[in-house]
């Protein structure tokens, strides 16, 4: 169904929406002629996503908010519900990326990323899952990784957050049915995005491997955003836009044992430092 038909309130709420995928997203609905909630922390680039939001032709409203408080999350349903009457669709969307070998990660990192990539989402659906539930309606997206799919080696702290993401949100998905509230999670690979900027690591080699793996992505935020209002249109639980994410996605879940044993040699090897970005090519050709 056609996303104004289907919610014809045309109001959405995102987290983060002040760059990257967050952003994308603000203006592919915007083009759809809807109301806009940017919900972000950094004042100024929220500024700027309202005014390319209006010159696409939606409405915007900018709203200060840390997703790691609680607080912020109910703040910004009240300022929507002042400012709207109402609100459609709930885009939990701020996260930071992160890698580094399991035992180096110092534990303040843990706190740290868990609480921008696994509390947020808690804490923005808890704010609006009640509304959703009052007015017998709405739409959670939560935005997660493949990394939470394929969990690749050095990258646990942020594969722990995302693969919660995808946990909890598999969970929403069955307890929101009953209620007429819809339910996705994006998963994409590497895309051409600024998730780079807060990225934290201890090691540069990681930071250097990542630059080249998100530095060699051909998909861009714009694909993974039109991607992810086709799939609320379709009411499609796993939004996964690249195909060597799906392809990684079927192997882990067919045949668990031959992926890790794969994975494992790769690593072993030195094959995953060298050649993991003509790895992820080769699996965009299968299937």
């Amino acid at each position: 169904m056609d996303l104004n038909k289907k919610f014809p309130g045309r109001r959405v709420v995102i987290t983060g929406a002040g760059s990257g995928l967050g952003r994308a997203l603000a203006l592919e609905f915007a083009k759809r002629n809807w109301s806009v909630a940017i919900a972000e922390i950094n004042d100024e680039r929220a500024k700027e996503t309202a005014e390319m939001v209006k010159k696409e032709g939606g409405k915007a409203i900018t709203i200060h908010c840390d997703v790691t408080k609680p607080a912020d999350l109910d703040h910004v349903l009240k300022k929507v519900l002042k400012e709207w009457n109402g609100v459609d669709i709930l885009i939990n969307n701020a996260g930071v990326a992160s890698a580094g070998w399991f035992e180096k990660i110092p534990l303040e990192k843990w706190d740290w990323i868990i609480g921008l990539n696994t509390n947020s989402i808690i804490h923005g659906c808890r704010s609006f899952i009640p509304y959703f539930k009052e007015q017998k309606s709405g739409y959670i997206v939560n935005v997660a990784s493949n990394a939470g799919i394929a969990s690749l080696p050095e990258m646990a702290s942020y594969n722990a957050t995302k693969a919660a993401a995808i946990s909890l949100t598999e969970t929403l998905r069955i307890e929101m049915a009953m209620f007429n509230i819809g339910v996705s999670v994006v998963c994409p690979t590497f895309f051409k995005t600024n998730l780079m900027d807060q990225f934290s690591s201890p090691d540069d080699r990681q930071r250097k491997l990542a630059d080249t793996f998100f530095g060699n992505a051909t998909v861009t935020s714009e694909r993974v955003a039109r991607h992810t209002i086709q799939s609320i249109e379709k009411n499609r639980f796993y939004v996964i836009t690249q195909k060597d994410g799906r392809n990684m996605w079927r192997m882990k879940r067919l045949t668990p044992e031959l992926y890790f044993k794969i994975f494992g040699i790769i690593y072993k090897t030195g094959y995953f430092d060298r050649h993991l970005t003509k790895l992820l090519k080769i699996l965009n050709l299968v299937g």
